[in-house]
């Protein structure tokens, strides 16, 4: 009765399906690189309604080589920018200071806001001639402390640089300044029949640059890979304010080293990057997306293999989430509603494909499905019959760390694992934790990357060390990246070894030495600290 019901759902919903293509989702809270807009009076009202703490700087210290900040250095960085552009507002250096979870929360008494290349490189000479340490900064989305001061280092955000440079409808290659916003492009594209390969909740603030300098994954990934893959080039300013022009817009370019990918992740730590170009798909016609009950962890898996199987080319996302984090974005989103009532599952799968054949994706998903679930693979599900039910299958997903976040405090993981034993990690959590907290897995399934997230009423000590190091150790006992796509920032540094060997640190170490060798480039990050000195 329960697979005719379900079967018959997905048919009726399938019949009258619409075609879509883009899902407006922008959802201000988000598992990759969340944000709310940082200028606005609602971030007080918001963030006043969340538990939180800010992680003291006890074990770390500042560097005794950098210099501190003077009026000097105040007035030659208005001869170059202009009084505007250097804020000293304590206002505007809150928020500057702060990342959105207020986790981290730095002393910074100086933001600047270049708008060429130039004064990036004319701001970055001067200050690697000073030792004035800086941290660039673009939307201030992330998540590991990597875009706010430690301690006093001088802000530089890129946010003034917003151009499109050019598009080339042909190659689909976009050239653009870092500061521009994901969704400002997003729109600029679709209007030109093209998409971004990038699509992240926190696209209405985080810019491109800090996109392109964190690795940024998000919810395409599956089907357009990663940035290091689609982005064919940048332009970067160094630490000593040289400035690197690779911004090549050839697929292929095989002459000597591939030097982009070194700024591609490094979360500002080696150049402060001011342009990129990408590689852009074409915006196509047909977009259906499906939300499905699975009875265990195991079905989702052996979903995703099918779904690789018999979707191919057409499947664009693949997204997972437990009946937990399903009951937090009930019980705390306002206008969510549960798509398969009015049973609850164990777990719940969130399906995309795109294509150019709207009759042919139908069809092909339909007996996809169909066959799921008369293989057992699907308990329930449902299509969406138009882009309103669509974004409202993908704001269930996407939403799930905004109710987390209301729910009370929150430790957040990201973490790569192999596929068939992510959420083993999910159980033993639970089982060492017992009822002193609740313990939620969600993510993108299609390409290894586990959210996971432990909430309890507030921050408690005693939690945290129940989480860490195990929840490091078990990931590097499986092989596994310790941070999929969040970056390393401040909260990770000293936990790198865990995903990289010794050897491989000491060489990025060497790396960091030979292209900043005053270590003014977002300090005290990426890097453990005991692997940095500096005379």
């Amino acid at each position: 009765m329960q697979k005719w019901r379900a079967t018959r759902r997905l048919l009726l919903n399938s019949y009258s399906s619409k075609s879509l293509f883009h899902h407006p989702r922008s959802n201000p809270i988000s598992d990759h690189s969340t944000t709310i807009s940082r200028s606005s009076s609602g971030f007080e009202s918001w963030t006043s309604r969340i538990h939180y703490r800010h992680f003291a700087t006890a074990m770390i210290q500042r560097n005794p080589a950098f210099s501190t900040l003077n009026s000097d250095d105040i007035n030659y960085f208005k001869g170059i920018l202009g009084e505007k552009n250097v804020i000293e507002d304590e206002d505007a250096l809150l928020f500057a200071n702060t990342d959105w979870m207020r986790k981290y929360k730095g002393s910074s008494k100086l933001l600047l806001q270049p708008r060429t290349t130039q004064e990036v490189s004319e701001v970055l000479k001067y200050c690697n001639s000073r030792r004035l340490a800086v941290v660039p900064q673009g939307g201030n989305t992330g998540l590991v402390g990597g875009s706010v001061p430690v301690f006093d280092e001088v802000i530089i955000n890129v946010g003034s640089m917003k151009q499109v440079i050019s598009f080339d409808k042909v190659s689909g290659v976009l050239v653009c300044e870092a500061g521009c916003i994901l969704e400002n492009l997003v729109s600029f594209l679709d209007n030109q029949g093209f998409i971004m390969p990038l699509d992240l909740g926190a696209k209405g603030s985080c810019q491109i640059g800090g996109n392109v300098s964190t690795n940024a994954g998000g919810l395409r990934l599956v089907r357009y890979g990663s940035l290091h893959g689609t982005v064919l080039g940048i332009e970067a300013v160094l630490a000593n304010g040289d400035v690197l022009d690779m911004l090549g817009t050839l697929r292929k370019d095989n002459t000597g080293y591939d030097l982009k990918h070194l700024f591609i992740g490094s979360e500002g730590s080696l150049g402060i990057v001011t342009k990129v170009s990408i590689l852009t798909p074409p915006k196509l016609s047909s977009v259906n997306v499906a939300f499905l009950a699975c009875k265990d962890y195991s079905s989702c898996q052996k979903l995703l293999f099918e779904a690789r199987r018999r979707l191919g080319e057409i499947l664009s996302a693949f997204e997972f989430l437990d009946n937990e984090s399903l009951n937090l974005a009930l019980n705390h989103l306002e206008g969510v509603r549960n798509p398969l009532p009015p049973s609850m599952h164990n777990f719940y799968v969130l399906i995309e494909t795109t294509g150019s054949d709207e009759s042919y994706d139908k069809e092909k998903l339909e007996a996809f499905l169909l066959r799921s679930m008369e293989g057992g693979l699907i308990s329930d599900g449902v299509i969406a019959q138009d882009i309103n039910q669509a974004s409202s299958f993908w704001n269930i997903r996407e939403g799930v760390p905004e109710a987390l976040m209301k729910a009370g405090a929150v430790y957040k993981y990201d973490l790569s694992l192999p596929v068939e034993k992510m959420y083993n990690l999910v159980e033993e959590m639970r089982t060492k934790l017992g009822n002193s907290a609740k313990v939620i897995g969600y993510g993108h399934l299609g390409d290894g990357n586990l959210h996971l997230n432990i909430s309890t009423p507030q921050y408690d000590d005693a939690i945290l060390a129940q989480i860490e190091p195990f929840v490091y150790e078990w990931t590097s006992k499986q092989r596994g990246s310790i941070s999929a796509e969040h970056g390393l920032g401040l909260m990770k540094a000293n936990k790198i070894f865990y995903s990289k060997s010794h050897e491989t640190v000491q060489l990025m170490a060497s790396i960091k030495k030979l292209m900043d060798p005053n270590g003014i480039l977002n300090p005290y990050k990426v890097l453990p600290h005991s692997i940095i000195s500096y005379s």
